[in-house]
């Protein structure tokens, strides 16, 4: 799950971080496929986060914590989807 996250996070912010540094760099376009590309996979990371950790395959050894609830980890990966989809919306509607 962490791990997911993690990546999805740091794909977000490559993609806002691209649209920003490219946008005098490369044309236009590039810089908005550039950057959708990346927010794109962030959404996809914080959806695969949630399959993984409500399926997880062979079982996982038992914890030492007690895990997070389920409705908790939809709601957290959720919102960040969201934020993944309004970055998306900002790079497409931001001039340049």
């Amino acid at each position: 799950y962490a791990a997911w996250v993690r990546t999805g996070l740091a794909a977000l912010a490559s993609g806002v971080g691209a649209q920003a540094l490219l946008a005098d760099v490369i044309q236009p376009a590039l810089t908005k496929f550039a950057g959708s590309a990346l927010v794109l996979f962030s959404a996809f990371c914080f959806m695969a986060a949630i399959w993984r950790e409500m399926r997880p395959g062979a079982m996982p050894p038992t914890p030492d914590v007690r895990r997070i609830p389920p409705l908790l980890l939809l709601a957290l990966n959720g919102f960040l989807a969201f934020v993944s989809l309004a970055a998306l919306v900002g790079i497409w509607t931001s001039g340049g």
